[in-house]
């Protein structure tokens, strides 16, 4: 079985550099370079089960099932799967106002 492509959207690219600046600085570079690698890793897991994960609670509430999420605690990783490719639009901190968060990324509030 050939692999899914996983693109990460401009805002899940800052997601990401915005973790390693906050582990960053509140930890170590190092640390920081581990949870990266770490998310990198589910990214890469995508490629080959795109549709693992469940849906985000938030968004099933709604009706909506287009969006699947996996874990990396406390991180969240949304994406939708499209044909033989996986769009990332959120990587977040679980902890966050998940609906706010998802109401201004996914639905454009």
């Amino acid at each position: 079985m050939l692999g899914f492509t996983v693109f990460l959207t401009a805002a899940a690219e800052r997601d990401l550099a915005d973790i390693f600046d906050y582990v960053a600085a509140r930890d170590t570079p190092s640390k920081a370079g581990h949870v990266l690698d770490r998310i990198g890793l589910m990214l890469d897991g995508l490629a080959e089960f795109p549709e693992r994960g469940v849906f985000p609670k938030e968004l099933a509430a709604l009706g909506i099932r287009e969006y699947r999420e996996v874990f990396f605690k406390p991180y969240r990783i949304l994406c939708r799967v499209t044909e033989k490719c996986v769009h990332v639009y959120l990587v977040a901190d679980g902890r966050r106002d998940m609906h706010q968060l998802l109401e201004r990324r996914l639905l454009g509030s």
